[in-house]
């Protein structure tokens, strides 16, 4: 049952995910090394601890795709990847949410408040999808017990 809609989200999940490579590979290297990055090198150093979650997330986003496309999605395996899903984007926010003292001090001392705004922007999308993995997995774990509960009254 292979979709276009699911060889599209697909391949934006794994562009998505080049894309980030690419700047943690290519761009964010050079400049922790640059003279000119100042009190900026902690930020971008502690820039790597959120992409482990983030490439997690965007794993469990190519399985809950590839179920999609098995027939699979609502199996139990759905719903372990939306939790999957859920956790690491709570991760994220708070590893961002544990920097952003740091942050919003270096933000202020540079007169940058969109450094700031940034950090806020980055947690309250990850809270969001964290949020919505969440409703996605409670509403996929009723619809899997109904049709359990159905099956047994058969």
């Amino acid at each position: 049952m292979k979709s276009g809609t699911t060889f599209i989200l697909k391949s934006a999940v794994i562009m998505l995910g080049l894309g980030a490579l690419a700047v943690l590979i290519l761009v964010i290297p050079p400049a922790i090394n640059s003279d000119q990055t100042g009190y900026y090198r902690p930020i971008l150093i502690g820039m790597y601890g959120p992409a482990i979650p983030f490439f997690i997330a965007l794993y469990q986003a190519l399985k809950l795709l590839s179920y999609i496309e098995k027939g699979k999605a609502f199996s139990e395996l759905s719903v372990n990847t939306l939790k999957n899903i859920k956790y690491c984007a709570i991760t994220i926010s708070v590893l961002y949410a544990i920097g952003m003292p740091y942050i919003f001090n270096v933000a202020d001392r540079d007169d940058a408040p969109g450094a700031a705004a940034v950090g806020f922007v980055i947690i309250g999308a990850s809270f969001v999808i964290a949020v919505f993995a969440g409703l996605l997995q409670k509403i996929l774990k009723d619809a899997l017990d109904l049709k359990s509960e159905n099956d047994l009254t058969v």
